[in-house]
């Protein structure tokens, strides 16, 4: 994170103490230089995973910021991929990146809960944006992305399995979420990220009310826990009707 193309700790000060698109607008020229991005392991695992029950039409990658997931869907999607995110500075630099040939790409400014679009697309993806939504706005939000799919579409996404208590990451992000509470109880505006906040069994429960079925896929790239449960998922909910 500290490495002479990443963010400073100055930086990042600034950023936290920002609202979350001021944040990320401070953010996106180094982001990709951040443990913040999602790993390209994961991206190729979904793409490899999508590429089986593809190809789709029209995909959009929901919080795109510099346009990470567009890449998987261009591997999926034959006709178009848009990127949508409400933090300008994310948006320039996703549009500054080279990308390859196949479907035309677009990115649209918007906020993930309003979206500007009607039923138009087969796939949804987003890869590492769930923090940013408080647990009761999950309804909501699934709502959005099962207005914007045709019927029959689907709503993809990794979900790593959560660390045990044994294990020093499982305190790492314990410890984040508590300093992030006690940030936005004496400052505003709130900056809106906790990482222990999106749990699966919920969310599986809010897709299924939103009218999604929903289907749990191991990726076997990532192994598995000592119990023998996945590492990491593919959640792929379809729309119902």
């Amino acid at each position: 994170m500290f490495s002479p193309e990443g963010p400073t700790l100055r930086e990042l000060a600034v950023q936290a103490l920002s609202s979350v698109e001021r944040g990320y607008d401070l953010l996106a020229p180094k982001f990709d230089h951040t443990p913040f991005r999602t790993p390209d392991s994961v991206l190729d695992a979904v793409a490899s995973a999508l590429e089986e029950s593809g190809p789709y039409e029209d995909g959009l990658d929901l919080c795109c910021g510099t346009g990470a997931g567009v890449d998987v869907l261009a591997t999926v999607c034959r006709s178009s991929v848009t990127g949508v995110d409400f933090s300008v500075g994310m948006l320039d630099e996703a549009r500054r990146r080279a990308r390859p040939t196949g479907p035309r790409v677009s990115w649209v400014r918007a906020d993930a809960r309003a979206l500007p679009f009607a039923a138009r697309f087969d796939l949804v993806v987003s890869f590492g944006a769930f923090g940013h939504f408080l647990p009761r706005e999950l309804p909501g939000l699934f709502a959005q992305v099962h207005g914007v799919l045709r019927p029959g579409g689907s709503f993809a996404f990794p979900a790593l399995a959560p660390p045990r208590p044994s294990a020093p990451a499982f305190w790492m992000l314990l410890g984040f979420d508590a300093v992030m509470r006690v940030r936005n109880a004496v400052w505003r505006p709130p900056f809106v990220m906790y990482y222990r906040a999106f749990r699966l069994g919920e969310v599986r429960r809010e897709l299924e009310r939103a009218g999604f079925r929903v289907d749990l896929r191991a990726l076997p790239e990532f192994g598995t826990r000592s119990d023998g449960s996945p590492r990491v998922r593919l959640v792929e909910a379809r729309r119902a009707d």
